[in-house]
Order: C-alpha cells, then structure tokens, then sequence
C-alpha cells in the first residue's frame, strides 16, 4: 500500500505539473520518498538506470535534430507539399496529412509528429479557413496517428527504445517484425479516422491561399543536409545491429552534427539562422530525470506486487493460445497504460513478461503486444503519455481547447479497433518470420 501510495501521489503530481515543479523533478522526489521508506534500495537504482539511460537520452537527440529541422522550416516545408498535392480535394488531403504524420512519427518519434507537426497543421488550416468542426477533425487525426503509427523502428517511440534494450533486440529484428504490422495499423487509423471524420472533412479548399512551399525554409544549410543525413542515420541504425552500441550513441552523433551545421562552427563570421540556444533550452531534459524517477517508483511497486501480478496473468493468457496471449498482452498494457502513463506500464510490463514462464515464441508475441499496447494505450485518456498532455497544452496555446471529456469520447471510440487490428497482424505475422 505505501508503494501504491508514493506512485499515486507521483503520478497525480507529474500529471498536475505544479508551477516551478516540472515532470522531473516530480518524478524524481517519488523516487526519493521510495527510497527513504525502503520501498527501492540504490541497487534499485542502478537497475533501473541500467534499463532507462540509453532509451532516454536516444529520446533527447532525437528531439534535438527535430527542433533544428523544426526552426529550419523542414516540416512546414513538407506540410505545405502535402496541401499542395491534395489538390483541393479536402478528402484527398485528410489521409495525406494522416501519412505525413506516421511517416514523422517513424523517424522522427511520435512526441515529434504530435509536437511539431499540429502547430504547422492547424497554422495551414487557419490559411484555408477551414471551419472549426473540419479543423478538429485534422487535428485529432494528427495526434491520434503520432502514437497509432509509432510502431515501425526502434527510435518511433520512447516505449520502443526502452523494450527493445530490455529484451536485447536488434534495430534490424525490431523492424522486420514492425513494419509491416505498422502499415497494418496505418491503414486501421486511415479507414477508423475516415469513418468518423467522414462529415467533418470538407470536399474543397482553396490551394491558392497556400504559399510555396520553397519559403518555408529557414535555414537552407540545414535543409539541404537533412535528407542525406537521416538517411545515413537509419543505415547506420540497421548496420550496426549486430553490436552492441549504444542507440544514444549514435543518435547523439547526428545530433552533434546537425547542431554544427546550424551553429555554422564550421564557418566562423557566418550568421547562423537556428537558435542553437533556444533548440537546447526547449529539448525534453526533464524527461531524464522523470524516466530514472518515475521507473524507480513504479520498480518499487513491482517489487512489492505488480510484477507479481502481471506475471501470474500473463501465464494464464499463454495457457489460452499464443492469439489469445497476443491480443490480452496488448489491451492490458493499453488498459494499464491509460491509467498510470505509458512509460511506467511499459516497465511493469517488461518485468512481468520476463519473470512469466512461458515458451520463447510466447514470450516474443508479449514483448511486441506490450510495446503495441503502451503505444495506442495512451490514446484513451489525456493522461496515457506525456506527449498527450503536451500536445494539449500546444493546442489550448493556439485557441483549441480538447476538454478530457472531449478526448476521451472519440479515444474510446476510434482506439480499439486499431488496436485490435495491428495485434492481429502481429498474432499472425511474427509466428511467420520466427524460426521454429
């Protein structure tokens, strides 16, 4: 009950974000009551450190090379060929912009699609003058699909990096099995988003209130370098696979190298266009100490009796079949991830899936169902992921405010069939690529 307690009270405070607290520093002062009431002892400490430190500073490079291609126009660039090729059609352009967003979400994590892309989203939207019923439409979509298509590589979502450490699973393995149940669940949000949408969407707009998309771009050093570099960052992700390096690493090389393209410290006397200082001041540091704070708290509720828990459940669907096994580890995660946020779910899951004695196959199916369910999970309430929360709170900052009951009711709605879907896909696709 005082582990429950402590991760309560955490949670409410991460959640709250009293002034002046942050996330962090929330998360972390659980961590500190956990460990002066011996809920977690410091070997506690290095353990959980051990599984969340490449994942979360992979996570704050990331963010790092988004908000430099962000200052330097690349994603309102892309946002305006998007317009551009929708060509007036209102109902060509909704699955363009939900492709948009998966394809940012891929590469550039789903706190990047959710982040960076609505602000450019609703700006073009506000130049259509769309209404406000067809603007909300695009914008649930854009959040909706920057956690739904968050699946396919392992730096598409923090969820990912931190299962695919813990289970020892390679860039390359990871994908093979991903991808294609990303695209699976790309096109259950296309058809669910669709449905719901379908009378919000309207049938024209006006493609000359749009400017060319060429004067979107800030920075063009930063711009002609994005392209080639990210292309040599994913090659580099998949080549070096079969060792063990850090994602940190090399993630924070591309980082390193697109800030002295901006900073222009290659060209001393040249005037620089990104704030570098600015970039580095917005990049998510709190979420280091929220992952090492709020992973310790929920360790210390797992060692007590969650894990436990999950373990003996776990053993009880493998019993059922690996189909059931699949579709259960995916909407308990999901379910568990709505109610206490998606990053420490994913650890409790994580535990309990190595502490369950189940056969190898098994055990895959729940380690790819766990990282599906803590990725869609939190679509059904504000309070499933931080990026959510976020993502609210730049919306209320452009004049849309999303009530939780607003949110809630179409979450409810549009999350479990997409959900279901792509754990299907992964029941019937990973038995077919796994050596017997």
């Amino acid at each position: 009950m005082l582990a429950f307690a402590i991760f309560l009270v955490t949670l409410i405070l991460v959640i709250w974000q009293p002034k002046g607290l942050g996330i962090g520093w929330s998360a972390l002062g659980g961590a500190a009551v956990a460990l002066l009431t011996g809920v977690v002892n410091w070997h506690d400490v290095d353990v959980v450190w051990d599984i969340v430190w490449d994942a979360t500073f992979t996570f704050v490079a990331l963010i790092i090379i988004s908000l430099i291609l962000d200052e330097a126009g690349f994603f309102a660039w892309a946002a305006l060929h998007i317009a551009r090729w929708g060509n007036g059609r209102g109902r060509l352009l909704f699955p363009l912009i939900v492709i948009l967003g998966a394809l940012i979400a891929a590469v550039f994590a789903n706190d990047g699609a959710a982040l960076l892309l609505t602000p450019i989203v609703v700006a073009i939207l506000a130049r259509l003058e769309f209404s406000p019923g067809a603007s909300l439409a695009f914008i649930i979509a854009t959040g909706f699909v920057a956690d739904s298509t968050s699946l396919p590589l392992v730096i598409s979502n923090l969820v990912n990096i931190v299962s695919a450490n813990y289970f020892e699973i390679g860039f390359g393995r990871y994908a093979q099995v991903m991808v294609p149940v990303d695209l699976v669940s790309l096109a259950a949000t296309l058809l669910v988003l669709g449905v719901y949408f379908r009378k919000q969407i309207p049938l024209s707009y006006q493609v000359e209130r749009l400017e060319a998309p060429a004067t979107a771009i800030r920075d063009h050093q930063v711009f002609r370098a994005a392209f080639p570099l990210l292309t040599v960052l994913l090659i580099a992700l998949f080549a070096t696979g079969q060792w063990d390096i850090p994602f940190a690493f090399i993630m924070g090389t591309a980082a390193f190298i697109l800030m002295a393209i901006a900073g222009r410290w290659c060209s001393p006397g040249h005037v620089h266009v990104v704030s570098l200082t600015k970039v580095l001041k917005n990049a998510p540091w709190q979420i280091v100490l929220f992952s090492v704070g709020m992973y310790l708290v929920v360790y210390g509720l797992g060692n007590a009796w969650l894990t436990a828990w999950a373990a003996d459940f776990l053993i009880w669907l493998s019993q059922q079949g690996d189909f059931v096994a699949t579709l259960g580890t995916g909407f308990a995660s999901a379910i568990l991830a709505s109610l206490m946020n998606n990053m420490p779910s994913t650890l409790v899951g994580a535990l309990a899936i190595d502490q369950a004695q189940v056969s190898n196959q098994t055990q895959q199916l729940m380690v790819y169902a766990n990282v599906i369910g803590n990725d869609l999970g939190p679509k059904f309430t504000p309070i499933g992921s931080l990026a959510t929360l976020l993502w609210l709170h730049v919306l209320a900052g452009k004049g849309y405010r999303i009530s939780w009951g607003q949110y809630m009711k179409v979450g409810l709605v549009i999350t479990p069939p997409v959900l279901l879907a792509t754990l299907v896909a992964l029941a019937l696709w990973l038995p077919a690529i796994t050596p017997q």
